[in-house]
């Protein structure tokens, strides 16, 4: 139980806990190791006062050297080994955090990435686990060792005097607990910092995406004005942390090394006193050195550690967050899409209602609708990027809720109308769509969707590096490679969302024309503001405020006067508008 709650606390992984076992287990074999080195100090001294004193003869020189390289070897080899169990294992640890939030990340439902921003995920994979990174190698290991360490030289120290021991001590746990009473305050500053530094991040992500938007409008000057306000407003709050965060731990220095004068004041009257001689109390002063040292590192760093603790809390925000899970083998009996009464609410806020309907194997059926009527929501739901609320979609007769999202997709092909991709050569944002086609695969299918044309005239053709999401092509040409992808995968499901509606004219007929070899035969959802291109839909589906409203062929619903029939209208009108 400990165990577990030690693993949530500090965000490690199975691998994590093992690794902080050793590290502490290491540093308190170091304490242990210094503190012989302490005794064998001790020994020699208390020889050379023997002599001075009692005229005793003066100790051979054999066995001290003899203690002192010992001391030496056991010494190199434990701090080696202190390093490694610290410092070195914590970077595996590092690479193993960053990999595991990456594939929990490509786990969720995509309605998670819809309440958070791409700034704060990224500060959480960077910044958070480097700020953990640096409590895993910095603090944990050495603090945990200094608890154990200190616990038996304590033992040790009070068989020798108790009254000493106390005097030594007792600062360690005042120290402490200044530090943890402080805890509250601590971690309430790390949490406006680390939202302010969201803000910053939130504000620079913001500016280089719409640059030339800023631009365009002359906004430079007043948007540079207000991300200098976010900039100067997370540098106050960082340093009021610092401040505060300062203060509580050099108080506990402070207090911790109090021990010292309350060491020489017990020591000195119980030497008067009679109780005690000089040896022993040289004994306690030489411990009082190493006592504190372990502590020196942790006290500058538990301030951090405490801090930490909001970094881990988002970490493991992203663990348990459920994620979409489901079975390995889908063999569905065709594949006709099935939304049987389903509903859907996002952020508490209903979108759907009740909604029902079947997109038919072989047929084109297109969702149409007002903007915000939940067309792009359904097609989401249908490929299980979000899951249903209420209700149930059936993929062949399968409900798609029980699969696994991966092995779902790879029935699927889509195409949308934002198209993602890479900043690498057309070749490879092409193969995308089937892992490890043959090149010959990759250009038949680019010259199905008419891409050859364009990509012949590029530098090095298809070799052709298209820079950050495709920013050396139009448009067009970044459809067509989308629709060369969807050819490559050749999945018996399709989804389209507008992908023709911002091209022109030329480029939108190439672009039906690739979409007709890749249509052909399969489950199609189409999703479309612009009538004319539905027309050649199977069936239609209409929808309003999250509703089926009309459903039927195109001439069926122009024969009623319904909502389909008033946007025709509404848009052949809109076609006859002109400026004078």
């Amino acid at each position: 139980m400990f165990s577990k709650k030690f693993q949530r606390k500090y965000a490690l992984t199975d691998q994590g806990v093992r690794n902080t076992k050793k590290g502490a287990f290491w540093t308190v074999i170091v304490n242990l190791v210094v503190m012989g080195g302490i005794s064998v100090l001790y020994l020699m001294m208390s020889g050379f006062m023997g002599t001075l004193t009692k005229g005793e003869p003066l100790p051979g020189a054999a066995l001290p050297i003899s203690l002192v390289l010992l001391f030496v070897i056991l010494s190199f080899v434990t701090h080696l080994q202190q390093y490694r169990a610290t410092y070195g294992l914590v970077y595996n640890e590092v690479k193993a955090t960053r990999l595991s939030l990456a594939e929990r990340l490509r786990k969720l439902p995509l309605g998670y990435f819809g309440k958070r921003d791409l700034a704060d995920l990224t500060e959480t994979i960077m910044g958070d686990v480097n700020r953990m990174e640096h409590v895993w190698s910095h603090v944990l290991g050495y603090l945990y060792g200094s608890y154990i360490s200190t616990a038996v030289i304590a033992v040790c120290l009070l068989s020798y005097d108790w009254r000493l021991a106390i005097a030594c001590l007792w600062g360690v746990p005042a120290a402490f607990g200044l530090l943890f009473g402080s805890r509250k305050i601590t971690s309430r500053s790390a949490e406006r910092t680390k939202k302010a530094a969201v803000v910053v991040s939130d504000g620079i992500q913001e500016a280089l995406e719409n640059v030339r938007e800023i631009r365009a409008t002359n906004q430079e000057e007043r948007y540079l004005n207000g991300l200098n306000r976010k900039i100067d407003e997370h540098e106050r709050i960082m340093i009021r942390g610092e401040l505060g965060t300062g203060l509580f731990v050099n108080a506990a220095s402070v207090i911790m090394r109090l021990g010292v004068a309350t060491t020489i004041l017990v020591g000195a009257n119980l030497i008067l006193s009679g109780h005690i001689d000089f040896m022993l109390l040289f004994l306690f002063l030489l411990v009082i050195t190493r006592v504190y040292a372990p502590f020196d590192q942790s006290l500058a760093l538990i301030a951090e550690m405490f801090v930490s603790q909001v970094s881990a809390d988002r970490m493991m925000e992203i663990y348990e967050s459920p994620i979409a899970e489901g079975t390995e083998t889908f063999s569905p009996r065709g594949h006709d899409i099935v939304f049987n009464h389903v509903g859907f609410a996002y952020d508490e806020k209903d979108v759907l209602h009740d909604v029902s309907f079947t997109a038919k194997e072989g047929e084109i059926t297109a969702l149409v609708g007002p903007s915000g009527s939940g067309k792009s929501t359904c097609a989401r739901l249908a490929a299980r990027l979000w899951d249903v609320t209420r209700g149930s979609i059936r993929v062949g007769g399968v409900d798609i809720s029980t699969i696994d999202p991966e092995v779902l997709l790879t029935d699927y092909s889509m195409v949308f109308q934002d198209v993602v991709l890479f900043d690498d050569t057309v070749m490879e944002n092409i193969r995308l769509g089937k892992r490890g086609a043959t090149d010959e695969e990759v250009l038949a299918a680019a010259k199905a969707a008419n891409c050859d044309e364009f990509v012949r005239k590029l530098p090095k053709g298809y070799n052709t590096s298209i820079g950050e999401n495709g920013t050396k092509l139009s448009g067009g040409e970044r459809q067509r490679i989308s629709i060369a992808r969807a050819l490559l995968k050749d999945a018996p499901i399709v989804l389209l969302d507008e992908a023709t509606a911002s091209l022109d004219v030329e480029n939108e007929t190439k672009v039906q024309g690739a979409l007709s070899r890749l249509l052909a035969g399969k489950t199609v959802l189409v999703i479309a503001h612009r009538m004319r291109t539905v027309e050649a839909a199977d069936k239609i589906v209409v929808l309003a405020d999250g509703q089926v409203t009309e459903e039927g062929t195109p001439d069926e619903l122009m024969a009623r006067d319904g909502l389909y029939r008033r946007m025709v209208e509404l848009q052949q009108q809109s076609s006859q508008w002109h400026i004078q």
